[in-house]
């Protein structure tokens, strides 16, 4: 059976990720890819998470230490596009993941925005490792949810084939607006 977005993401991170790799969680949310990206890189890497909203903290704090993987995780109350201020100038990211839209069972006023995501994919592709990706979950079913992934494909599109691999993967037959998956990997 197909694998939807999310799982198709956890997948292709999968494939590259190691325990001595540094990654990002750039949208913390409830933590699950926090969690997924934690189990991935322990007991010797490290696992950078942001959100904006301290529930998300929060609650990814306190599943991050039910599971035994708080040590190799910093949770960071920021929002992703400010990823230079905690990274070293040529810190090596192995991997980054994105679900863009809002937090789930919270205030879906508070939103991922396309020149913040802009921002952030900047700063991870100049950190970015040879064969390292970055998985972009695109839920825009949302108000605003259209102009960032259309800022998505944009910025998708005019990157260098030479450098870069782009997938878009997406159910085209569901209804109600299912996420759309994007990886860039480094060549």
């Amino acid at each position: 059976m197909l694998q939807n977005a999310l799982q198709f993401s956890h997948t292709l991170l999968k494939e590259v990720i190691t325990d001595y790799d540094h990654v990002v969680d750039a949208t913390m949310g409830n933590g699950n890819d926090t969690l997924f990206l934690a189990e991935a890189v322990k007991p010797n890497g490290q696992v950078y998470a942001f959100d904006i909203q301290e529930q998300a903290l929060l609650k990814t704090k306190q599943r991050l230490v039910e599971q035994g993987l708080a040590e190799q995780t910093k949770l960071i109350w920021d929002g992703h596009e400010h990823l230079a201020n905690y990274l070293t100038e040529n810190e090596p990211i192995k991997a980054a993941i994105f679900n863009l839209g809002y937090l789930p069972k919270s205030d879906k006023t508070i939103i991922t925005l396309p020149t913040t995501t802009k921002q952030a994919l900047d700063i991870l592709l100049y950190h970015l490792t040879r064969k390292g990706r970055i998985l972009i979950v695109s839920y825009y079913g949302h108000t605003g949810g259209e102009e960032e992934l259309d800022m998505i494909n944009k910025y998708c599109q005019k990157l260098p084939q030479e450098q870069y691999n782009i997938l878009r993967y997406q159910f085209i037959n569901q209804k109600n607006q299912p996420p759309i998956l994007f990886c860039i990997e480094k060549k």
